[in-house]
């Protein structure tokens, strides 16, 4: 009978070895990540992956569908296209700068930047494994198939304070990512469909050209703007690179639903004549800024150097020294705020607001 209790506890020990053989803690997937990390950044480093990114930022959740494509050395395509409207931006990295680019609408901002080294973006694969690997105070559990980190978030946003992130236990894709505020409620969603290491991309996949003739039906062109934005005007008193188009359409005076605390609304102007119908409101207070609104013809546009802001719904292109201007489009509304004083983050907030608003 005592053999037989040693033959079960010695039997029942070894079981017990095996399984923690097989169990990982957080510092060795850690290490295993950055040896994930290393590869990307090896010649043939390369990923692809899709799913949805849900904003939980207004009075109703915005569902986008996410597309992500990453190749050595630094190579990217992002699609966002908004579930709810129907509209698809792409933002491009190649060896020619970076460009957002609304292809049904044949309209497109360029400019030299290092993004997205100096900025995160919550769908980046590389943007999560250094959040992971960064952060000294990570908090990590095991969730099924998946590890689950607790990690600090570094974005652009100073709303977005926490984030946690679901990695496959066996190839460390991608599965979900939550960003949450401070009082702890999800802003950001994204859960990966799908995601794969080292796809084959064809020569063209990250051509601007190319991507810009996907869905778009006019002629694109190439226009230079100022350091603030504002596009150059030739000799003849038109935009440079404008082509001939249809208008689009009055679509009324589209008001933010976020305005900072100290600050009113000072008035609202409708440019009379323009063939944009381009409107222009001003606040005043604490800050001072106007917001400029329009519906440019048909053009693609070069901006002078500048940062890439992520707004979530889109990507916006912020520029200036002094005066700072704020610039992106959406549903064929190019939107620009400018100010001495606002901080970025405020802006932010600003344009945030506005993509649920209607024009009145």
């Amino acid at each position: 009978m005592r053999r037989i209790t040693w033959v079960l506890a010695i039997i029942m020990s070894v079981a017990l070895v095996l399984a923690g053989c097989g169990k990982k803690d957080a510092a060795s997937v850690v290490k295993d990540l950055n040896q994930v990390s290393d590869k990307l950044e090896s010649k043939q480093g390369a990923y692809q992956g899709s799913g949805t990114m849900t904003l939980y930022t207004g009075e109703q959740p915005q569902d986008y569908k996410v597309e992500v494509w990453y190749k050595n050395p630094s190579y990217y395509r992002i699609s966002l296209s908004n579930v709810q409207k129907d509209v698809k931006q792409i933002v491009l990295r190649n060896d020619e700068g970076v460009f957002v680019l609304t292809p049904s609408l044949g309209k497109s901002f360029r400019f030299q930047s290092d993004w997205p080294d100096s900025q995160g973006q919550v769908y980046l694969y590389q943007t999560l494994l250094k959040g992971i690997v960064s952060d000294n105070n990570r908090q990590f559990v095991e969730d099924g198939d998946n590890y689950v980190f607790e990690v600090a978030a570094n974005y652009q946003s100073s709303a977005l304070v926490r984030q946690k992130i679901w990695l496959n236990k066996k190839t460390y894709e991608p599965k979900q990512v939550q960003v949450s505020d401070s009082e702890a409620k999800v802003v950001v969603n994204v859960t990966f469909d799908s995601f794969k290491f080292d796809p084959e991309f064809t020569a063209d996949s990250f051509d601007m050209q190319k991507n810009m003739a996907a869905g778009s039906p006019s002629e694109n062109t190439m226009a230079e703007v100022d350091q603030e934005g504002n596009p150059v005007v030739s000799e003849d008193g038109e935009q440079a690179g404008e082509p001939v188009t249809a208008e689009l359409g009055d679509f009324g005076i589209i008001e933010p639903a976020y305005i900072p605390a100290g600050v009113k609304l000072k008035d609202t102007n409708k440019i009379e004549g323009s063939k944009d119908h381009a409107v222009l409101i001003r606040y005043d207070g604490v800050y001072q800024y106007t917001i400029m609104e329009a519906r440019p013809l048909d053009r693609a546009v070069s901006l002078a150097p500048g940062t890439l802001v992520d707004l979530g719904f889109t990507a916006g292109l912020l520029s200036g020294d002094e005066q700072k201007t704020l610039t992106w489009m959406s549903e064929g509304v190019e939107y620009r705020i400018t100010s001495a004083n606002l901080p970025v983050t405020e802006m932010m907030q600003i344009a945030a607001s506005m993509e649920e608003q209607s024009g009145k």
